[in-house]
């Protein structure tokens, strides 16, 4: 079949994308782009590049709506993480094997742009006008912090979304299965990154005469309580909605401890009790701080006078870095001083206008779907859509076997998704198109 039919066979379309090697650093988006340039351009569909470095560019494509509708944004990245490790195919050979496409980005987030990539195809080639506008986006640069993608365009180009208010990207409408039941999570926000630099200090000294309370040894304790005690609970009304929809559907047994996680005084016993399981809502309950990178001391036998930690710190909705500081200077017992790295706001109560229409599109192609809320742990460009009044719902809908070990295969070998999957969201996403 000729080149420009390929919204016809999305899995295809997903195995063109992994062969492009687009790992980030250094990124080289631009081969990828050029070639979905193309597909487009054949379709008839008017396409605007926009870069700050010409190998990393960023696509913009419209189809014109009937103006019933606000237009709305289909967004998703084509750079990828680096692959390392034992891989069982080449991870940037797209491999259809066992029935999943193999390779780095399969899941994260190429799968997500062959399927919007597709719908958006469709729509095109149909010649039936959607709603509203449909906005395709496709950036470089997310997996690096977005200053080449989401980010440059919000700040420099923001004539380009307006009338936008709604927005789908990563990251949800995937399968969650808890106690027989198939939830679909779709991610209507997402926690914040602040990533700070936190210095101890302490008297400094020839090694061969050792100090107690000394810089190294704040960092012990600070690194000590990190690892063995939680920051505060705090209940989102986010966090309250997913977990209440979860515990709606499930058995009484289940159902009255994941309530009990609403509870502040109950919720870090029963994190502890639930084990694995309880992974999935630990961190949608805290604020959260992981040690990354450690520097201090200049030579072996000098006693430092100041070390500094860097903290991948993701803060709830509602929270500032000054909320995070605090708990965790009450958590360590030590006198730390921080410095913001990076933070990106988020809004704190999302707008909830169309998620009955994305849960409705589920619910017709799996009628045993639970479409849920969901908060993210992690980020998204979306947080720089926001910036505009944007709404993300994270929503890339994927029916995946319950032993798919989804979350562990993101950014790890062997990433893979069914091919029954990105047939499944290309339909899905393709029915949203019709009626936002």
């Amino acid at each position: 079949m000729p080149e420009d039919a390929l919204q016809d066979r999305p899995v295809e379309l997903l195995q063109r994308l992994l062969r492009f090697d687009t790992s980030n650093p250094p990124g080289n988006e631009r081969e990828c782009i050029e070639w979905v340039r193309g597909l487009l351009e054949a379709l008839g569909c008017e396409v605007r590049i926009v870069a700050q470095e010409p190998e990393r560019p960023n696509l913009i494509a419209r189809i014109g709506g009937r103006g019933e509708s606000p237009p709305l944004l289909l967004q998703g990245h084509v750079d990828v993480v680096a692959a390392r490790g034992e891989w069982r195919h080449g991870p940037f050979d797209g491999e259809l094997d066992d029935g999943h496409v193999w390779g780095r980005g399969a899941l994260d987030m190429k799968g997500g742009v062959a399927m919007m990539l597709a719908a958006f195809m469709r729509a095109k080639a149909s010649g039936a006008q959607p709603p509203g506008d449909v906005i395709l986006c496709l950036l470089a640069d997310e997996e690096a912090g977005s200053a080449l993608g989401a980010e440059l365009l919000v700040r420099e180009h923001p004539e380009l979304f307006d009338g936008v208010r709604y927005s789908i990207g990563e990251f949800g409408g995937f399968t969650m299965d808890v106690a027989g039941r198939r939830f679909y999570p779709i991610m209507v926000a997402e926690k914040q990154v602040c990533w700070t630099r936190a210095t101890l200090r302490g008297p400094a000294g020839h090694a061969s005469m050792p100090v107690r309370g000394g810089a190294m040894g704040g960092l012990g304790k600070l690194l000590h309580a990190l690892d063995r005690r939680r920051l505060p609970v705090h209940v989102t009304p986010v966090a309250r909605a997913m977990v209440e929809a979860i515990a709606k559907d499930v058995p009484p047994s289940l159902a009255l401890p994941l309530r009990g996680l609403l509870v502040p005084a109950l919720s870090d016993r029963l994190l502890d009790a639930f084990g694995e399981r309880g992974r999935l809502f630990d961190p949608l309950l805290h604020n959260t701080a992981s040690a990354t990178i450690v520097q201090g001391g200049e030579k072996i036998n000098v006693i430092p006078e100041i070390v500094s930690l860097e903290l991948d710190c993701r803060l709830l909705p509602g929270y500032g870095p000054e909320q995070v500081f605090a708990e965790l200077r009450a958590l360590s017992g030590v006198e730390l001083e921080f410095e913001v790295v990076r933070y990106d706001p988020v809004a704190v109560e999302p707008d909830m206008t169309m998620f009955d229409t994305l849960a409705g599109a589920l619910r017709e192609l799996d009628p045993s779907a639970k479409p849920i809320p969901m908060l993210l742990p992690g980020v998204t460009d979306g947080r720089f859509f926001s910036r505009l009044g944007i709404q993300t719902y994270g929503f890339l809908p994927m029916q995946l076997p319950a032993g798919l070990p989804f979350m562990q295969l993101i950014h790890a070998p062997d990433e893979r998704l069914p091919a029954d999957a990105v047939e499944f969201g290309t339909r899905a996403i393709g029915r949203v198109l019709e009626r936002f």
